[in-house]
């Protein structure tokens, strides 16, 4: 089951959008067309995430290590929320 997250992706400038948790992946969704095709629908699959770790500026920062050395920072509005969702669904 898909969990979704209002969040902004940290690339080049704040990219809003939706993050979407399932049992095999981190998914991020925006409809913005002045971006790389690789960010409007970036897939990340759980097998391929080293580690997640945050940051608090305003909001919490969540930043995603890959790895393959590439990390990915998103601006997360509810970080309890998704902690919550991300960890029952490894479980699962």
């Amino acid at each position: 089951m898909k969990k979704a997250f209002a969040c902004s992706l940290c690339h080049r400038g704040i990219l809003g959008g939706m993050l979407y948790i399932d049992n095999s992946s981190i998914i991020y969704r925006t409809n913005k067309l002045t971006i790389d095709k690789e960010y409007r629908n970036l897939v990340l699959p759980r097998e391929e995430i080293q580690d997640i770790s945050w940051k608090r500026v305003l909001f919490p920062l969540m930043i995603i290590h890959m790895k393959d050395g590439k990390k990915y920072t998103l601006l997360m509005y509810n970080k309890r929320r998704f902690n919550k969702h991300y960890n029952s669904s490894i479980q699962v």
